[in-house]
């Protein structure tokens, strides 16, 4: 989920190169290991890995092609919860609090910063100079892209005057850390973002602490949670401070927060909603949420087959049909309606699923044809099945089983109680 929230979604071979090049390996350690997500997030910055097995961080940075407004609105995004993009030409037309500097003052800290490939890997080296232009606004005038952001101070830089030419020298730089590794700039503007705006920007608890909400509830307190700006304040802004608060007091232990979280009474509320309240902000009931394209996938083969590969090509299939981790709303859109009726995917891996121990083996030896609905079902959705539907299964297979219980092996796992509930 992490991987998608902060890299997007891509094609295989974005897929490919964020495994080969450990960004997947570094992200699951990040967490595995309960690391502070202050310190995760510095360290993506930063893209400096201080050891082989923590090159994987640069691919953050890496992937996005020394493309420094992506970064900075990718940035924005992921890890302070605001979306920056509009305040490229002007002042945010809504939030008039993220305004055109913080966009361009975020770029700043980037734009010295360039793709280079070295004996250790894939690295982001960043000059000593350069990197200082004006902005236009619509109307016309013209302001110095100074080292800022949202909620941040500005960073002191000295500015070559009107003229002045740079020159780039050794003594601007400090010795590399490793060898094979590029220099480190002795004012680098990657060090003063971890260290003037990460280290003590408001937003970084609280839009991960969102986000978490988010992920386990299937919607933010902020909502959409990377839009925490003045026009869409929380639904509780007290719960959303005391749970940032609680983060930080704890050295940022994710952990801790999402046991808080799963142990709450609201995320044990049944999904049925009380009569008279149809607000989901106030989060008066469990709010269903779609399984994402990997959950998806690993849960019809676990069905089908009782284990799962993640490289498996339904995979591939879903996550290029069904791309939302988080979506908005939870509705299933005509695109994904028509994807699991027709596409040959899933009846492919039903149809090629003939070991003994998969399903529709396991269930044609069984004669008794309720047992075998109710293994069925219990298999599928977890539950027996109702009277009628185990009538129905029993009549729809009556004749010619080893055809038609496929098919309603399919009917099952393309419907929206496997797809919600499991």
């Amino acid at each position: 989920v992490f991987d998608t929230l902060l890299m997007d979604r891509g094609n295989e071979q974005r897929y490919r190169d964020r495994s080969n090049n450990q960004w997947r390996a570094w992200l699951e350690r990040v967490f595995r290991e309960n690391r502070p997500w202050k310190d995760a997030v510095s360290e993506i910055l930063l893209a400096r890995p201080e050891s082989n097995s923590d090159r994987g961080v640069v691919w953050f940075l890496y992937e996005r092609k020394d493309d420094h407004q992506k970064i900075a609105e990718s940035v924005a995004r992921a890890f302070f919860g605001i979306r920056i993009d509009c305040a490229q030409c002007h002042d945010h037309m809504i939030a008039s609090e993220i305004e055109q500097r913080h966009y361009w003052g975020l770029v700043a800290f980037f734009n010295r910063s360039q793709n280079v490939k070295t004996k250790n890997g894939p690295r982001v080296e960043e000059s000593a100079i350069g990197g200082f232009s004006d902005f236009a606004n619509l109307e016309g005038s013209s302001s110095p892209n100074l080292l800022t952001f949202f909620q941040s101070p500005t960073v002191d830089e000295q500015r070559p005057a009107d003229g002045e030419k740079q020159v780039d020298a050794d003594d601007l730089y400090m010795p590399p850390p490793r060898e094979h590794e590029p220099r480190i700039p002795r004012f680098s503007r990657r060090q003063q973002l971890v260290d003037h705006i990460v280290a003590d920007h408001p937003l970084l608890a609280p839009a991960f602490v969102n986000r978490v909400w988010a992920m386990l509830m299937g919607r933010g307190i902020v909502h959409p949670f990377d839009q925490m700006d003045s026009a869409h304040p929380p639904s509780h802004p007290e719960l959303l401070a005391d749970l940032a608060s609680a983060f930080e007091d704890s050295g940022e232990d994710i952990r801790e927060l999402v046991k808080a979280i799963v142990l709450s009474r609201p995320y044990q509320l049944t999904s049925v909603r009380p009569d008279g309240i149809n607000d989901p902000s106030t989060f008066a009931w469990t709010l269903e949420k779609p399984l994402t394209a990997e959950q998806l996938s690993r849960s019809i083969q676990v069905a089908v087959q009782g284990s799962f590969r993640n490289d498996h090509p339904l995979t591939v299939k879903l996550r290029d049909a069904l791309p939302d981790v988080m979506p908005e709303q939870s509705v299933t859109s005509i695109g994904d309606a028509l994807f699991l009726t027709n596409n040959a995917a899933i009846n492919d891996l039903i149809a090629s699923s003939r070991e003994p121990t998969h399903l529709v083996p396991t269930l044609l030896n069984i004669t008794d044809v309720d047992q075998r609905a109710d293994d069925l079902f219990t298999t599928v959705f977890g539950r027996l099945p109702t009277a009628d539907e185990r009538v129905r299964v029993a009549e729809f297979c009556q004749q010619d089983a080893e055809h038609r219980l496929p098919q309603v092996l399919w009917a099952l796992l393309c419907s929206a109680e496997f797809r919600f509930n499991h």
